[in-house]
């Protein structure tokens, strides 16, 4: 468990396998009043993090963001029984096995929108992303819309794949597959991007890769090159 700044966690799991890659977790844990706790792409649940959330709140929200990111939230709900679940199209319809609560794809007022905003950010057929920004902490939080590996999880061929499809830190950016299915909507993505600038966001959070700390908006234009 690492503090990022007041009320904003992060905890780093073990990596899963992912198209020969071993893919890094994280997650991401934000603390809104009366200790209710925002996790966001939640890990896989062991005792010890168990009783480390416990100590920090109560989990009241689970936050699936994409289509990828879902493969521990059954223990979560099993063990939060009280928690509501928030997820995009994509992975609701993927997980028919779990009662959602609501689509992050839907307009609504959010119970956490006063310290948290949020956007879908589409215009690719593949895959869509609800990405989120803590205001208190200026942090942006992704999952794979940018990904931006060190490289020391990955042996010779690995580092090889990784950096040809572009997410390599220092130079992390959105996996080369997922960048060419922009290629009908780059102009929707570009409107999302807009926002993402605006926020101003000082530091960037992704679940695969090195923390972006400092310079966070910076880093998003440079990442985002290819879709400008």
């Amino acid at each position: 468990m690492e503090k990022l700044a007041d009320e904003i966690w992060i905890f780093d799991g073990k990596a899963v396998p992912f198209l020969g890659m071993p893919y890094s977790t994280r997650m991401t844990v934000i603390r809104l009043p009366g200790h209710k706790l925002w996790v966001h792409s939640p890990i896989a649940l062991t005792p010890h993090l168990k009783q480390q959330i416990e100590d920090l709140g109560t989990v009241a929200y689970l936050i699936a963001p994409n289509s990828l990111h879902h493969l521990f939230l059954p223990e979560w709900i099993d063990a939060f029984p009280i928690a509501e679940v928030f997820g995009t199209d994509e992975v609701i319809k993927k997980r028919s096995d779990i009662a959602f609560t609501r689509s992050l794809n839907t307009s609504a007022k959010w119970p956490w929108q006063d310290d948290i905003d949020q956007l879908v950010f589409t215009g690719s057929p593949v895959m869509q992303e609800c990405v989120f920004f803590h205001k208190c902490s200026a942090t942006l939080l992704v999952t794979d819309l940018v990904e931006n590996f060190s490289g020391q999880e990955f042996n010779v061929w690995q580092r090889w794949v990784a950096k040809g499809a572009g997410i390599l830190a220092p130079r992390g950016k959105t996996p080369l597959d997922w960048r060419l299915s922009f290629m009908f909507g780059k102009a929707q993505a570009r409107s999302h991007l807009a926002k993402l600038l605006v926020w101003q966001p000082k530091c960037l959070v992704m679940a695969h890769g090195v923390i972006v700390r400092d310079n966070a908006t910076q880093f998003l234009a440079q990442s985002f090159k290819w879709l400008l």
